[in-house]
């Protein structure tokens, strides 16, 4: 090497031969041609040609000199810079080139080389390549360690290799690339950060989109430098997240876009980073946490990501975000849910107590994002979720927030489709969520209409998609009413009817749409302002008759499916504009097309229905493929055939239709054939001139069903002869006359239904039998059924058994009491004094406990039964005005007393008929104050029933006045607050309250008044507090009107008003003194002195202090059980006769069970002839009391004389 020192020093240059001087005197064509030949030698020589390297040592010196590396041609340059490269392999490991300016100067001039690679169809591409692929293979800039400058070299070079690649290049031109890069990092002393940032600017979202290839080489570069480079990232992420040295780098703004994409690159190069990712999430800075939580969401959520297992401090670290303080933090970690179920289902445990807490969040946008969540994994994969997560979502369904609700409501009902209608997962899928079709349809119960409204669209499109064919569609409904629970049955049914009133109410007289029928279908789709959609709608109507005729079609009962949805389409087209996308007047039509469009039910359906029913009574159905007994489908297929009868009755006039019907009428099964009849009564008004030769096999059969069938087949088939044929007199007495006759108490079990046929016939006619049935009453119903025990009942503790247990001669007695009832509302009048006699004869029973005899020969259970008919009975006559008159109130109370029974059954079946009297506005509202008296039942769940009919009764009369405000001389009679008297004057005369200033008993009254007054005091409506108190203070200045004389009494009287009075002083704050009405009370409760009465405060004020403590809850446990059981009464041993049910009867049992017996006296003194009994005295004397017996001895020969039994 000395020797080719000196040969440099010469400066003499040696060309390879053939090659003349290349300098700037020549061409530039020349020029290249010669450095082609130079480059040819350079790339044939290697590191082992020593004589040449000596040779060409001048000519290596040369064509580094400013005269090349500045040449204005570039193909001069690309030559040069390829001989360079050569150069640089020949004399590896040291290169020609002392001076460091030079060697900067050479490597600038390589990299600027390097720029050709950017255009891959150029002629020179090939040489380009070779430069690059001969520097990368060499590492020729690892040469550039030593300088001082190399920083700026290794980064102009990143930059030009970032810049020009594209994607026109091969794999090798990459792989080159990093090779080159790779090496720089690897085998350098360090990364300066400005390098570090050419590499990591690629990674930036917006320099990523920009230049995707740059993307993939920093990446390669970052995947095969980990080891080396990690030091580096770490303390650049270091400078800025924990120093806060943002000026460190102009990249800090990106540093978290920056984190995730080099954990998606390699988890490895961050290992010193994600702590300080944990510091950051702790961080004071709301802004700061919420990029931190963007950034570990996409990291915890990354489909391979293992950092939640590798990193569990940070994992639990981020949970915690989901309760930060900051809004938009936890609205990103609940976004983030969904990503994490489905990429990572093992997280789901630890993810379901935190959602769970947010789907509490105060905010509605968080509890919305939960149920996204959530349902979005659920339709990627049921699987994903666990049943806490899909509660969480039922829960929303009941949010205070429309937008929550909707999203709860829409998700299940899509997860219901996909897996129970689809079958996407199996059955054990469709299992784990049947109870979402109970859910949705239980929603149907809320006030909202748009909860309403919604309910009905998803069970048009997801639970029964109206768009399946018939045959389908009517299988799909069949054993969803079949797996439907109770109360959504209920709801379903309820659908129905409401969407059937609707088309009713437009359908009107003559195909004429009013605008009060459209005011009302708006109303009942959107209760907000409908004025301006009425008149809008009105208008079209009038004035295009297309539109119009399409409507009545709607509406109108023979509508088919088909036709309703041609309809639909075409009134939406017509009424929709392009140019209006937002248009809330369709909308609103769009809302009672919905509503009144018959998708589901026509004639076609109701015969493949039907088909489907007798398949499954044939048992050729597919019920157990289904997950539905056989049995549990019939019942429920027949239910809803009953249901749909009434609520579309047109649709089963059909021949085949009927004729299936008739097959049902025909079978051996009872509950078949007694929905078989039912259907025919609800669908059978026009059977007569329509079907005739129904009509003819149809009523034997009827005929047949009245005598002989089921009490309830026997009650069917009455009604059906009323509604569907003409002469229906000549029928009935076909009916009455055999059944009347042959009456007999010899056998029980065949009385049963010949009662239940002769109580229907004196109710549908009672004119027409109206002499034989006084007869019956008086004679059979009375005397021999009522008054005669004739088989012991069973001893037994038990206050209630099943149905099928209670001896045959209770239920013979329950259908005479009912006889006697049906009878009464047919005569629907008072004239014969009937009324009053079954109204005594029916409190006796109560007085009696339900032994009418007070013989002992009734078992418990038939007391109780018999208690219940008797209540239930009154209820019934009170409905009627004629009746409701001369109820008087001793005979009110008893029969509110039974709410208060010691068998739990009958507290409950009676609740249940005072609840559904009152619903339909039948029974007074003094009889809502009987459900006072279920503050004090020890059963939690039978004083929140009363509580809800209460919420409810209130509510729906409230309702009423407001859409009939002409009703206003009714007011008495409607307003809920008018309650309040009666509810008084009940517990004034509650057999409990005895001690009128006794702590205990006036803590019960609170808790009675209670009750009712906070649900009447909830809203403070057109001052309705000042109205209460006013009615109170009213009270306070009459007498009891039932016993006005009796001091003790109207001291209870003037007390219970004071506690009245205590609590709407206290509960309410906001009311005033006056009065907006003078309220009226009722005159048969309260009794007015000629002159006002100021009364008295006759309680004590430490009385009073000790009752007005705070109020419980509504529905408190009463330590005292009062006449009631509060266990099942199938095990219970209560003894019906306990004092506490006795105590404080409003007449005594002696002067009871005479009165009980002056219904036979009323009937027998105007045309009976039965004579004098032995000692002289006739019936009338006896039932009078007027016979020489003594008042004890009167009772006994009364009831033996009944008997046909000689008194002593």
């Amino acid at each position: 090497m000395a020797h080719s020192k000196n040969r440099a020093t010469d400066g003499k240059i040696t060309y390879p031969p053939g090659v003349k001087e290349i300098s700037d005197k020549i061409s530039k064509e020349e020029m290249v041609r010669r450095l082609k030949m130079v480059v040819k030698t350079f790339m044939d020589m290697d590191q082992d040609s020593e004589e040449e390297k000596e040779l060409y040592l001048n000519l290596a010196l040369h064509l580094a000199s400013d005269f090349f590396l500045k040449h204005p041609d570039k193909d001069v340059r690309l030559l040069v810079a390829c001989c360079l490269a050569d150069i640089f392999r020949i004399y590896a490991p040291e290169a020609p080139y002392t001076s460091p300016d030079k060697l900067k100067d050479i490597f600038m001039f390589i990299t600027r080389q390097l720029k050709g690679l950017e255009d891959t169809k150029s002629a020179q591409f090939n040489r380009y390549f070779y430069l690059l692929e001969n520097i990368a293979w060499v590492k020729s800039y690892n040469i550039c360690f030593e300088l001082e400058d190399s920083n700026e070299i290794f980064t102009q070079l990143y930059r030009t290799l970032f810049q020009v690649i594209n994607n026109g290049h091969n794999q090798k031109v990459h792989m080159h690339m990093v090779d080159l890069m790779s090496s720089i990092v690897c085998e350098g002393d360090s990364v300066s950060q400005e390098l570090l940032d050419t590499v990591l600017v690629n990674l930036v979202p917006a320099h990523k989109n920009l230049n995707k290839q740059a993307y993939d080489l920093a990446k390669a570069l970052l995947k095969r430098t980990a080891q080396a480079i990690e030091p580096y990232i770490t303390n650049f992420f270091n400078q800025v997240l924990m120093l806060g040295k943002t000026s460190v780098s102009d990249l800090s703004e990106h540093v978290f876009d920056l984190i995730l994409e080099l954990y998606n690159i390699d988890s490895h190069l961050l290992l010193s980073v994600l702590p300080q990712l944990e510091f950051k999430l702790k961080s004071n800075d709301n802004d700061e946490r919420l990029q931190v939580v963007k950034l570990l969401a996409k990291m915890f959520g990354a489909k391979d990501s293992e950092l939640a297992s590798q990193n569990k401090p940070l994992w639990q670290c981020y949970l915690g975000r989901f309760n930060d303080i900051h809004v938009p933090v936890r609205l990103e970690c609940v976004k983030f849910a969904s990503h994490c179920l489905m990429n990572h289902p093992d997280l789901a445990k630890d993810l379901t107590e935190y959602l769970k807490v947010r789907s509490h969040d105060p905010e509605e946008a968080i509890r919305h994002d939960v149920i996204v969540s959530i349902v979005t994994a659920s339709k990627k994969d049921l699987s994903l979720v666990n049943d806490h997560l899909l509660n969480f979502v039922k829960e929303r369904t009941l949010d205070k927030r429309w937008r929550v609700r909707k999203e709860a409501m829409m998700g299940l009902a899509q997860i219901y489709k996909k897996y129970t209608l689809q079958a996407e997962a199996g059955k054990e899928a469709a299992k784990q969520i049947s109870w979402i079709k109970d859910k949705l349809l239980h929603i149907y119960y809320q006030n909202s209409i748009d909860d309403r409204l919604l309910v009905e669209r998803i069970f048009a499109q997801y639970l029964v998609p109206h768009n399946l064919e018939t045959t389908e569609r009517m299988k799909c409904l069949y054993y969803l009413y079949a797996t439907l629970d109770g109360n959504a049955v209920k709801a379903l049914n309820e659908m129905w009817k409401c969407q059937n009133m609707l088309r009713h109410n437009l359908f009107g007289f003559g195909y004429c749409f009013s605008k009060s029928s459209l005011l009302h279908g708006f109303k009942s789709c959107y209760p907000g302002k409908t004025q301006d959609f009425v008149k809008k709608l009105a208008q079209v109507l009038e004035e295009d008759e297309k539109i119009r005729k399409q409507l009545e079609t709607l509406v109108s009962p023979s509508c088919s499916c088909k036709q309703a949805e041609v309809c639909v389409k075409e009134i939406t087209k017509k009424l929709g504009s392009p140019k209006q996308p937002s248009n809330p007047f369709l909308e609103m039509v769009k809302f009672l097309l919905e509503r009144i469009a018959p998708v589901h039910i026509d004639t076609e359906s109701i015969s493949a229905l039907i088909k489907q029913v007798n398949k499954s009574i044939e048992g050729t159905a597919d019920d157990e493929d289904e997950g539905v007994p056989t049995e549990q489908a019939i019942r429920a297929g027949l239910e809803l055939l009953k249901v749909l009868s009434f609520t579309h009755p047109v649709s089963f006039h059909s021949a085949e239709t009927f004729e299936s019907l008739l097959g049902c009428l025909k079978m051996d099964d009872e509950k078949v054939a007694e929905a078989a009849l039912q259907i025919f009564k609800n669908t059978g008004n026009k059977l007569e001139e329509s079907f005739p030769h129904i009509k003819s096999v149809l009523l034997p059969v009827l005929q047949h069903k009245a005598k002989k069938g089921s009490p309830r087949q026997a009650k069917y088939a009455i009604h059906c002869i009323h509604a569907m044929f003409s002469n229906r007199d000549t029928h009935f007495a076909q009916i009455f006359e055999p059944l009347h006759k042959s009456v007999d108490t010899d056998n029980m079990e065949q009385l049963i239904t010949p009662l239940t046929t002769l109580g229907h016939l004196a109710m549908l006619a009672p004119e027409q039998f109206a002499a034989p049935l006084k007869s019956l009453v008086a004679n059979f119903i009375v005397k021999d059924l009522l008054m005669n025990d004739r088989i012991p009942g069973k001893k037994t503790t038990k206050l209630w058994v099943p149905d099928d247990e209670v001896s045959p001669e209770t239920l013979a007695k329950i259908q005479g009491l009912k006889l006697m009832v049906r009878w009464l509302l047919g005569v629907k009048n008072n004239q014969s004094k009937s009324g009053n006699s079954t109204l005594r004869m029916l409190t006796a029973i109560l007085s009696s406990d339900g032994d009418l005899t007070e013989q002992g020969k009734i078992g418990k259970p038939d007391m109780s039964r018999l208690r219940l008919a008797a209540g239930c009975a009154i209820l019934r006559l009170s409905q009627e005005p004629c009746y409701h008159e001369i109820i008087t109130l001793e005979q009110y109370q008893l029969c509110a007393l039974v709410i208060n029974d010691e068998c739990y059954q009958v507290r409950q079946a009676f609740a249940q008929k005072l609840h559904k009297g009152l619903c339909r506005l039948r029974l007074p509202l003094e009889y809502l104050a009987v459900f006072t008296l279920c503050a004090k039942d020890p059963v939690k769940e039978r004083r929140a029933h009363a509580r809800q009919c209460l919420v409810k009764n209130i509510n729906l009369r409230r309702e009423y006045l407001k859409q009939h405000a002409a009703v206003s001389e009714k007011l008495i009679s409607l307003l809920p607050e008018y309650v309040v008297p009666y509810a008084i004057h009940l517990l004034v005369h509650d057999p409990d309250y005895v001690k009128v200033q006794d702590i205990e008993q006036l803590k019960d009254i609170k808790e009675a008044l209670w009750f009712v007054l906070e649900i009447l005091m909830a809203k403070n409506e057109n001052n309705s507090h000042a109205f209460i108190r006013k009615m109170v203070e009213n009270i306070k200045q009459t007498k009891d009107g039932q016993c006005p004389d009796d001091p003790k009494m109207n001291e209870k009287l003037y007390t219970v008003c004071d506690v009245a009075m205590n609590i709407v002083i206290s509960k309410s704050t906001t009311y005033s003194l006056e009065s907006p009405k003078d309220p009226v009370l009722p005159m048969k409760s309260f009794f007015t002195p000629g002159k006002v009465h100021i009364c008295p405060l006759f309680c004590a004020a430490n009385v009073l202090g000790a009752v007005n403590k705070p109020l419980s809850a509504t529905g408190k446990l009463q330590t005292k059980l009062s006449r009631m059981e509060t266990i099942s009464n199938a095990s219970s041993n209560s003894n019906p006769s306990s004092p506490g049910r006795s105590k404080g009867r409003l007449v005594s049992q002696t002067h009871i069970h005479v009165s009980s017996l002056i219904y036979t006296r009323d009937l027998h003194s105007r045309g009976s002839t039965a004579g004098p009994n032995a000692t002289g005295c006739g019936a009338g004397q006896l039932l009078m009391g007027e016979c020489g017996c003594g008042r004890e001895e009167t009772r006994v020969c009364a009831v033996k004389m009944i008997r046909g039994t000689p008194a002593k």
